[in-house]
């Protein structure tokens, strides 16, 4: 993975001890256990502008792939979809648009979990950024990776947005009700 990548970087954490890090902070911070493959729009935790300024914690941009390194949620991926840090327990990895498409790499992770997730080394099977860059992916001309993408987007829409899934789901539970309900409460003609 790593030769579809313009950048790959880890984040860091500001001493949890220090308020001034954290207290009225605004710029979003990203810990592992927020990596749920999904795409992040907001973070739970803020750091502030002092904290960037005097720790290694740094920007990412927005639609980088970011895999959890840690124990637990090693593996897991997520997409931000704004520009934010993250921890060091986060691989971020910057798509180069001209080798890749950044969601068909997210689902290739996503798709490939278990099998990333057996890398890991130590008593925590932990990952790390050489494991991940030198992880294969396959890699198909741009125009089938976007034709994937939008079928696992519309599919993963479907599934998880329930402003879509859900009336689709209520609409074909209808038409299966309307038709099971035709077919039983028609009766033919008793010829006399």
């Amino acid at each position: 993975m790593g030769e579809i990548c313009v950048k790959v970087s880890s984040g860091a954490t500001p001493l949890a001890g220090r308020a001034e890090y954290y207290k009225e902070g605004t710029v979003p911070w990203l810990r592992t256990q927020e990596v749920v493959w999904r795409d992040i729009w907001e973070t739970e935790v803020k750091i502030t502008d002092r904290a960037l300024k005097e720790t290694a914690a740094k920007w990412i941009p927005e639609n980088c792939v970011i895999v959890a390194i840690s124990g637990a949620t090693a593996a897991r991926a997520a997409v931000n979809k704004i520009p934010l840090t993250t921890n060091q327990h986060c691989c971020n990895m910057e798509i180069d648009p001209e080798r890749a498409n950044y969601r068909y790499v997210f689902h290739w992770v996503s798709a490939n979990y278990e099998r990333l997730k057996s890398l890991g080394q130590g008593a925590r099977s932990d990952l790390n950024a050489g494991l991940i860059k030198s992880f294969p992916i396959a890699i198909p001309p741009l125009a089938e990776q976007d034709r994937i993408v939008h079928v696992l987007d519309k599919f993963d829409a479907l599934v998880n947005d329930l402003s879509i899934g859900l009336p689709a789901e209520l609409a074909a539970r209808r038409k299966q009700y309307e038709y099971y309900r035709d077919r039983l409460l028609t009766f033919e003609e008793a010829s006399a």
